[in-house]
């Protein structure tokens, strides 16, 4: 597809969707949504990608919400807004739930919407000089579409503090919340990426799938017998696997498993 916000590159079985309106520092509209969504989709399907890195072009990663797609829902009625807004959300959501790892490689500022973007990946690597800002409540509004990302990302007591004061954030503190797993110098954030990136290339492609839909489904559940049945059913499951068998027995052979050989 011809992407008209997006640019999308292939190399080494990692996939990079970049954000490209660096002049409107990349905040985006209902188009930037659509193809997000889709690229995503086809991405998370496709047997040649293993890993998709969501980066920016220019020096914000994401503004959040267009300013004149912003004027345009100023004159939506309620029903019009709840659709508009669905359409974001089943981005986020379809971002979230992609089978593929998603690593958001963020070199400059990331407010609102765009924070949404990043909480929706796996692994975050900001640079040492990126500010993040929730700043909905200044404009009258809450981050409701992304709340259910973020909240996740930063934990409940760090989203009461920033969904309600709006102010904006450093990489350190993004660190310190959890909201980002590695804050690096500007001129090391290509190979810090790239770095993990191989790192989750070289895993069962199964397994990471398998992996991802573990936490999703395991966080917040007691540790009880129900529990306790559904992860050893998990296990057992990948252990009679073929990507299962075949990780155990090259370990023992002492060669790489096939899915390094392809």
């Amino acid at each position: 597809m011809d992407y008209q916000t997006l640019t999308i590159a292939i190399a080494d079985k990692v996939a990079t969707v970049t954000l490209n309106r660096p002049e409107l520092r990349n905040a985006f509209n209902e188009h930037a949504i659509a193809e997000l969504a889709l690229a995503f989709d086809e991405l998370g399907r496709s047997d040649t990608v293993r890993a998709i890195v969501l980066a920016a072009n220019g020096p914000a990663f994401c503004a959040g919400a267009d300013l004149n797609w912003m004027k345009k829902m100023a004159g939506y009625s309620h029903e019009e807004n709840q659709e508009d807004a669905l359409r974001l959300a089943d981005m986020l959501r379809t971002i979230y739930l992609c089978p593929k790892p998603t690593v958001a490689k963020v070199q400059g500022d990331c407010y609102a919407g765009g924070m949404g973007l990043v909480a929706a990946c796996d692994i975050v690597v900001a640079i040492d000089t990126a500010g993040f800002c929730l700043s909905e409540v200044k404009l009258g509004l809450i981050p409701a579409t992304i709340s259910p990302y973020v909240i996740k990302a930063m934990g409940e007591q760090a989203a009461r503090r920033y969904f309600l004061t709006a102010e904006r954030f450093d990489a350190l503190e993004a660190r310190r919340i959890g909201f980002a797993h590695e804050v690096v110098a500007a001129d090391a954030l290509d190979a810090t990426v790239a770095g993990i990136a191989r790192a989750l290339v070289n895993n069962s492609p199964n397994a990471l799938k398998e992996a991802k839909t573990l936490v999703r489904d395991i966080v917040g559940k007691p540790v009880d017998d129900a529990l306790l049945l559904d992860t050893a059913g998990r296990i057992a499951a990948i252990r009679a696997s073929l990507e299962g068998r075949e990780g155990v027995a090259s370990f023992l052979e002492k060669r790489k498993p096939t899915w390094l050989q392809s």
